[in-house]
């Protein structure tokens, strides 16, 4: 790893990667085409594939499926990564549904809950047993925050080393797991935050515009 380079950064922004290379259909692709693609600075982006993939060729770039293939290694997702969700309200059921993360190496095999149990949603008294026997390493949290730390603890004890907490609740958990919160309520407030600073600043500008061409007017 390079030193002082982010890596949760990084970790961030080449399941971004992975995404755009599955789309196109050029054989050989540059860092700056990526870049201008997907609007990320060219020479942030040409340091993330030379830290997974070696510099590109000359006048020709990186080949598109070896790079591909490169990006899927280093991130784990030649192997399906299992996992299950732990609560199946409407936002268990969306994520469930949804087909994205397999192009990212991740299966979702299972959901639970305490009650809404179907077909396809065991009870949570079940989750115990298989996470054991199917050798689950991970798990979305998506119960009600007034379950959370108690049900991450249950994960925990089953074997999870990874959980990915849509819960308001920051979890207390040993240092071998790895928590990844996920507050929608929270990032949404920040999308607002940040707008609202945007349309002050470009508010204050236009401001500042009209009084300098009033002025000048005056002159």
């Amino acid at each position: 790893m390079i030193q002082n380079y982010n890596s949760k950064k990084l970790y961030e922004r080449l399941p971004i990667y992975v995404h755009f290379l599955n789309s196109i259909q050029e054989s050989n692709i540059s860092s700056t085409t990526i870049s201008k693609s997907l609007n990320l600075g060219e020479v942030q982006v040409r340091k993330d594939l030379a830290l997974v993939s070696g510099k590109g060729r000359p006048k020709i770039g990186y080949s598109t499926k070896n790079l591909f293939k490169a990006i899927k290694k280093y991130m784990g997702m030649n192997h399906a990564s299992k996992a299950i969700i732990v609560g199946f309200g409407k936002l268990g059921k969306a994520l469930y549904d949804y087909a994205g993360f397999s192009e990212l190496g991740i299966d979702i095999v299972q959901a639970f809950d305490i009650s809404n149990t179907t077909d396809f949603v065991k009870d949570i008294k079940e989750l115990d047993s298989y996470c054991l026997e199917n050798e689950i390493l991970f798990g979305i949290l998506t119960v009600p925050s007034t379950e959370a730390q108690a049900t991450a603890e249950k994960l925990i004890r089953c074997g999870i080393v990874g959980i990915w907490n849509f819960t308001s609740v920051r979890l207390n958990v040993p240092s071998h797991v790895v928590i990844q919160n996920e507050n929608l309520a929270a990032s949404l407030s920040v999308l607002v935050k940040s707008t609202l600073d945007k349309k002050v600043g470009n508010d204050y500008e236009k401001s500042n515009e009209t009084n300098d061409s009033y002025t000048s007017k005056k002159h």
